[in-house]
């Protein structure tokens, strides 16, 4: 692979037209490669969702779980790309690939860890957050543990577009990404309905995608003429950097398995509701997302150049950029409040929960774009220590609590999606202090 993207730094305010058209065509990239597979889990929901409320339900409890299993990935991911982005501004090109290679040995050896893992608490977790033995856990049981196959192959994609995101390159990561999910939204719907394995041909599905996109990212490494031999030492960093992500990443899980414990337990229509507006949500976040993956690589690349003004420049840019998606989101997402849910579910109780929660989904979009954009700046500046606590603060005086409550004071999944406004809310003022504190403009190699 000898594309390398973009150009690293501009040097000099002068230059800020070129940072715009960088951030655009970063960000653009970004958001095909984080559209792909939420996009194919829409379509997946809305598969599964019209064969009944059981298996809509069964799916949002299994897909709650397989992401608290995949935990460690996106710590990885943003990992690897701040430490690659920062190595690639101060040109060390080799030095950013390396880091890939190594993110990709840990992701091999935790993925089958953690496959093992899954397999033996599969029973009782999906009994947990489907509130109990029933039809809704036994389904979510059986998605689940074929679902676990596909894990080692999540977590290479995710170290691989880490290493990706930070040296620029800004097709690869969109070849992978695409082929991958397009072949699984043909096989999703074949499977289940004219194969008939129902639910479990869209577990198969998953897995065929993962696996297919993990040995496409392995090949893009092996282009780069990479070492292949691991090294203990990087290795050990990534995992010292990682080990706040990791915190970060399990105080999102708690919370959201709290939520669809909490969803589980109201009822299954709250439950698949719950399911239909948290694809809604993710699909969305991530998109908004794609300005904070411009920021973390271009921040980093600024930092790892010794360039302060353009790594501030760029924060308080792509802030900006996330606010006008947010709204634009907001906007489509108001105006299809009925015939969305509709495309989700034919059960009318589903639709109704889901219309409950929508006031919420779409009141949160404009603060999230600035969220997830200060999100990677501050990634990118690897102030990771700062992204922990603010996380872990908004999970437990937001998330967490509210969530409880919804269900002792029968404040129906209204107010569990009351406690996601709060947990965004709580991140955005802490990030906003800190990103104007400019605590975390910190040049170098590495932090």
């Amino acid at each position: 692979m000898t594309d390398p993207g973009v150009p690293v730094v501009p040097l000099d305010s002068a230059e800020s037209t070129v940072s715009t058209k960088r951030i655009v065509v970063l960000a653009g990239s970004a958001f095909v490669v984080l559209a792909a597979e939420p996009l194919f889990l829409l379509v997946d929901t809305a598969v599964v969702g019209h064969l009944g409320r059981v298996q809509l339900a069964a799916l949002g409890a299994a897909g709650t779980i397989m992401t608290l299993l995949a935990i460690i990935g996106s710590s990885l991911e943003y990992g690897t790309t701040g430490r690659a982005a920062r190595y690639f501004g101060a040109g060390r090109r080799d030095a950013a690939v390396n880091e890939g290679v190594q993110a990709s040995w840990l992701a091999a050896t935790i993925g089958l860890a953690a496959v093992l893992i899954g397999e033996a608490v599969a029973g009782p977790l999906t009994q947990l957050v489907a509130g109990g033995a029933g039809p809704v856990a036994e389904a979510a049981e059986s998605w689940l543990r074929i679902a676990i196959l596909g894990l080692p192959g999540v977590l290479l994609v995710l170290a691989g577009n880490g290493w990706l995101r930070g040296v620029q390159d800004t097709r690869t990561p969109v070849r992978i990404v695409v082929l991958a999910n397009v072949l699984s939204m043909i096989a999703s719907p074949l499977l289940v309905y004219p194969a008939g394995l129902g639910l479990r041909g869209s577990a198969i599905a998953n897995v065929g995608a993962q696996w297919l996109a993990a040995v496409l990212c392995v090949l893009a490494l092996r282009r780069e003429s990479a070492a292949p031999a691991p090294k203990w030492q990087v290795m050990r960093k990534q995992l010292v950097v990682s080990r706040d992500l990791v915190i970060r990443a399990a105080a999102f899980q708690l919370a959201y398995l709290t939520a669809a414990s909490v969803a589980g337990r109201m009822g299954a229509a709250q439950l698949g509701a719950h399911q239909v507006g948290l694809q809604l949500w993710e699909f969305i976040a991530l998109l908004l997302d794609s300005f904070a993956i411009a920021a973390q690589s271009l921040v980093g690349a600024a930092l790892g150049g010794g360039n302060v003004d353009a790594a501030r420049a760029t924060a308080w840019r792509v802030s900006r950029y996330g606010l006008v998606a947010g709204v634009v989101f907001a906007a489509v997402m108001a105006a299809g409040w009925y015939v969305i849910p509709a495309l989700f579910s034919s059960d009318a109780a589903v639709r109704h929960q889901s219309h409950v929660l929508w006031p919420w989904l779409v009141a949160m979009m404009p603060v999230a774009g600035v969220v997830f954009a200060l999100d990677g700046v501050l990634l990118g500046a690897g102030d990771n220590a700062f992204i922990r606590t603010i996380t872990v603060v908004g999970a437990v005086l937001g998330y967490v609590p509210l969530s409880l409550l919804a269900l002792r004071l029968h404040w129906g999944i209204g107010g569990v999606w009351a406690g996601l406004a709060a947990f965004i809310l709580i991140r955005f003022i802490g990030m906003m202090w800190r990103t104007g504190s400019g605590r975390w403009l910190i040049v170098g190699e590495q932090v």
